[in-house]
């Protein structure tokens, strides 16, 4: 039987969600916390591989055992064994033919930029001393919809068979101190929004205008767009599924 996690996690301690050989991932405690309740090997398959730093505020993963299992139990079972920086919502059983990461419809992220030093978001955002110009890099995030080829914000030496994108919302809010900008897409590549974010960072410094994106885009050169910026403000925070894959 096969099982979906919803789960969340803060990731300043860990490298990244995929299993590393020298370094420890969110994928290898999850897989060790199931194990050890299981009392089979697990293998865990997640929604997508964040880098390290990078949080999620929602991801999905799904493993196979052979037995039904009780949603609450395991879940209270699982929250009491995992790091604190680990949290589980939800099990759930779904076709067996369901994949985490390869029947995502839509993926969200959010990138926090704080305006103002504080020393208790240091690993929750990124801290811009220079004002930006929200209006000016709200108006080059709209045109992020207008386009499908990505490669300019792709990380170097991908193995990926097309750079084609659909984003279907780009913009930026103001909470408080926070400017957070908000993405949705039905994929994303590596690096991409990190990237994207540097850039739109400079169109807010004027350093680049929404002329320059374009030319960015179309020139799928990942050297003409902006620095990427540092993985710590970056969250996940929604996987989409199609409802069928529930239906059992």
């Amino acid at each position: 039987m096969r099982y979906f996690l919803e789960l969340s996690y803060n990731g300043t301690p860990y490298h990244g969600w995929q299993r590393q050989p020298n370094a420890i991932s969110v994928q290898e405690v999850l897989e060790q916390a199931l194990s050890t309740l299981l009392r089979i090997k697990v293998v865990v398959v997640g929604a997508g591989r964040t880098d390290t730093g990078v949080h999620a505020k929602q991801i999905m993963a799904h493993f196979d055992y052979e037995n039904r299992l009780e949603s609450e139990e395991l879940k209270y079972k699982l929250n009491a064994i995992l790091p604190a920086q680990i949290a589980v919502y939800k099990l759930s059983r779904v076709r067996d033919d369901a994949h985490a990461r390869f029947d995502a419809i839509s993926r969200s992220y959010e990138y926090y930029v704080t305006m103002l030093k504080d020393p208790f978001k240091i690993n929750a955002s990124y801290y811009v001393k220079k004002p930006l110009d929200i209006v000016a890099m709200n108006e080059a995030a709209k045109l992020l919809l207008n386009y499908t080829n990505f490669k300019c914000f792709s990380k170097s030496k991908t193995d990926v068979k097309t750079y084609n994108c659909t984003i279907t919302n780009a913009s930026w809010e103001i909470e408080n101190d926070q400017m957070i900008f908000k993405i949705s897409a039905n994929r994303f590549l590596r690096n991409m929004v990190r990237a994207i974010v540097g850039t739109l960072i400079e169109i807010g410094e004027h350093k680049l205008n929404k002329e320059d994106l374009i030319h960015i885009i179309k020139s799928e050169d990942r050297s003409q767009a902006g620095y990427s910026v540092p993985a710590h403000g970056l969250y996940l925070t929604a996987v989409e599924y199609p409802k069928i894959i529930y239906s059992i």
